[in-house]
């Protein structure tokens, strides 16, 4: 599958941001999608990763996503969004969307990095 991500900026705290990951050549129903930041100086992290199994959703957020953080998808145009809201300047990172099929254990594709800049 490939990933199209977009949507970074910058934004003040508090303010809010939608990034968008578009894929293509697989259907996302059949796959793992998850959001990952990488923040200069450190190791990337996920933010939050949405599985869906027939009629049942899984998502998972870090605690730092917790709250303020929403994964979704549009089935009909095969796309992942990460709704940030109550942006933190500790939100600041570069952003992967990133795909795995259902029962591997590594993601093994991934999108284009958007950069989300938030100030204080």
């Amino acid at each position: 599958v490939q990933l199209q991500a977009c949507g970074g900026g910058s934004v003040q705290a508090g303010g809010s941001l939608r990034l968008s990951c578009a894929a293509s050549g697989r259907t996302l129903s059949s796959y793992v999608m998850g959001w990952f930041r990488q923040a200069p100086g450190k190791e990337r992290e996920v933010v939050a990763r949405v599985t869906w199994s027939g009629e049942t959703t899984l998502t998972y957020y870090a605690d730092s996503a917790k709250g303020r953080f929403t994964i979704s998808r549009d089935s009909a145009k095969n796309t992942v969004y990460l709704q940030m809201n109550s942006l933190k300047p500790e939100d600041t990172a570069a952003y992967y969307c990133a795909a795995k099929p259902l029962g591997q254990t590594d993601f093994d594709s991934w999108g284009q990095g958007t950069l989300v800049t938030v100030s204080s």
